[in-house]
């Protein structure tokens, strides 16, 4: 998998609004449903920009140039969302009545020289990161896991790309595999227990939640280095091999302390930007 197919993704902030931004031939592109439900506050994002490209139909023309499907990095495996890049939100903002649409167009001019920065200096978009997790109300014992984690996972999918693992889908399927050793549950059936729907399940994990994602994605890259599989089927092996190293650790301490690691509990942002923890039982 190419680097251009697996780009860098981020979460962006506009009127605590989530949207997710990813990189491509290197400059900034936008979720646009996720654009266009900042802009809109609407439930239905998908639909409105269904109707916004019945409306215009030089929109709806030129839609192909606009819209870009690439691939979003996500806890679950990469996963395809049409994007657009600053130019492209811009032509997109011109068919949305919205009194956001002028502070929106200031807040896309600093999230691009943001981007330049970045470049010049890579530390600052892990500092940046760190700060948007220190917004959402999230603890500096928490955010040093997470932080820790997303190194690790980044670790494991170069990995893969050295020994053979080329499309998006094994990518996934890889990802389950660990998971489903480690914690017995799927990704897509993890966000489930925790009433996760679009959200990224890592945010949502607790402590020890994230300390075995990472044993299980560790251990899966120490077996890779090690022992060199080649193509997606000696991976897989492997990734359930390391899964498998997290998933007995996991045993053995809900044994030892009687309670289950895996939990319903998700890690929630509220107004005051405070931590809080639900449980969605």
């Amino acid at each position: 998998m190419t680097q251009e197919s697996m780009p860098e993704t981020k979460i962006a902030i506009f009127r605590k609004k989530e949207i997710r931004k990813t990189i491509h031939n290197n400059e900034w592109w936008f979720g646009i449903v996720d654009v266009i439900a900042a802009l809109t506050d609407s439930a239905r994002p998908d639909g409105y920009i269904k109707d916004m490209r019945r409306r215009d139909p030089e929109l709806s023309k030129g839609w192909g140039q606009i819209a870009t499907p690439l691939s979003i990095k996500t806890p679950g495996g990469p996963q395809k969302l049409n994007c657009a890049n600053t130019e492209g939100v811009f032509r997109i903002i011109q068919s949305i009545p919205s009194p956001k649409a002028e502070p929106f167009k200031k807040w896309l001019a600093r999230v691009g020289y943001e981007r330049i920065q970045e470049i010049e200096n890579p530390e600052l978009g892990t500092k940046r990161t760190r700060a948007l997790y220190k917004a959402k109300g999230y603890s500096d014992d928490w955010i040093e896991k997470r932080m820790r984690g997303i190194a690790i996972r980044e670790e494991l999918t170069d990995q893969w790309k050295k020994h053979g693992v080329q499309e998006n889908r094994e990518y996934e399927i890889l990802t389950a595999e660990i998971s489903q050793a480690t914690f017995g549950l799927t990704p897509s059936d993890y966000k489930k227990l925790k009433g996760l729907r679009r959200e990224n399940l890592r945010d949502h994990m607790t402590d020890l939640e994230l300390i075995f994602s990472m044993l299980g994605e560790a251990s899966t890259t120490q077996i890779t280095k090690v022992e060199h599989p080649e193509g997606f089927v000696a991976n897989k092996a492997v990734a359930l091999r390391g899964g498998g190293v997290a998933g007995v650790a996991r045993k053995k301490l809900e044994q030892e302390t009687g309670q289950k690691v895996v939990s319903k509990i998700n890690y929630i942002q509220i107004p005051q930007k405070q931590h809080l923890l639900k449980n969605s039982k």
